[in-house]
């Protein structure tokens, strides 16, 4: 997910995800258990901490990572992690090492936090992020 990929409608109330090149099924469809993915894909900057390092990864932490970049670079007007070198990138993704800006409301603030969370367990997921007071 980054902004490239984000559409906005014609009379401006809907946003429509494109670009779905490198999707995959998450779910196991008789069982109903997550599948792991370790494909590495996408741009860098946007890269989840799990897909950076190597491992073993669950589809939809990902994208709440790279929404997480998106919704800050939409804010910001920049990319929260940022480097020539893609092994400084990397470094920089692993650590989680961003720095937010003082406009930001703390309500903002949080919710980024809450998506750029190194440790996907840890991470916000979809119904908690619904909850955010940001989002309401």
């Amino acid at each position: 997910m980054k902004p490239e990929n984000l559409l906005l409608t014609k009379d401006k109330k809907t946003i429509k995800i494109v670009d779905f090149g490198l999707s995959n099924i998450y779910k196991d469809s008789k069982t109903g258990a997550e599948i792991l993915l370790a494909t590495a894909c996408g741009s860098p900057c946007y890269a989840a901490p799990e897909m950076v390092d190597g491992k073993e990864y669950v589809g939809y932490t990902v994208d709440i990572w790279s929404s997480g970049i998106t919704l800050f670079a939409m804010i910001c007007g920049y990319l929260p992690f940022e480097e020539n070198e893609t092994a400084l990138l990397y470094q920089k993704i692993l650590k989680g090492y961003y720095e937010i800006p003082s406009f930001l409301t703390i309500e903002a603030v949080i919710m980024i936090k809450g998506l750029l969370t190194v440790d996907p367990k840890k991470r916000l997921t979809f119904e908690e992020i619904k909850k955010e007071r940001w989002i309401q």
